[in-house]
């Protein structure tokens, strides 16, 4: 398990992941295929040459699955239990096939569950980038994170 606890998610941690990912036309189009996503911009080539980008644009729904998995080894990977929801997604500048993502992810705030004595929640701010370092996705993103699990007690029956 790499993913961090509750206690190591305060306000202000960041992490710059290491792993960047190229997308391809095929990504884009297999998503697109599997999603039954038939938006024009997407896959018809012919198309997407003459909108405002000239070319075909990804699935924004994939850069933010994408973004979101990227950050998966170095945050939540085994102690999270599970995501409650996005409040904020926005897409400053599109992505095409060929571009490189990079993800930042920051913690925005955390506090303790109201409801659960094992965990508390957290929001983390992912932030991607091209190779041109332009930010193309930004999403808050709240999960319920597992507490960091207490020793056990001396003399406790094993």
């Amino acid at each position: 398990m790499s993913g961090l606890y509750f206690e190591d998610l305060h306000e202000g941690f960041a992490v710059e992941h290491a792993i960047r990912r190229t997308v391809t036309e095929m990504d884009n189009t297999l998503f697109s295929a599997l999603t039954y996503n038939p938006a024009a911009l997407h896959i018809d080539a012919e198309y997407a040459k003459s909108t405002i980008y000239g070319q075909r644009v990804v699935n924004s729904t994939f850069l933010l699955a994408l973004v979101v998995g990227v950050s998966v080894i170095d945050t939540t990977l085994g102690t999270t239990i599970g995501n409650l929801g996005f409040e904020e997604v926005r897409f400053p500048k599109p992505v095409f096939h060929g571009d490189t993502i990079r993800v930042r992810t920051e913690v925005a705030a955390s506090r303790l569950s109201k409801s659960r004595t094992d965990s508390g929640i957290v929001t983390f701010r992912h932030i991607a980038f091209n190779q041109r370092d332009d930010q193309v996705c930004v999403a808050l993103r709240n999960a319920l994170m597992l507490l960091r699990p207490k020793p056990p007690t001396e003399g406790a029956a094993a």
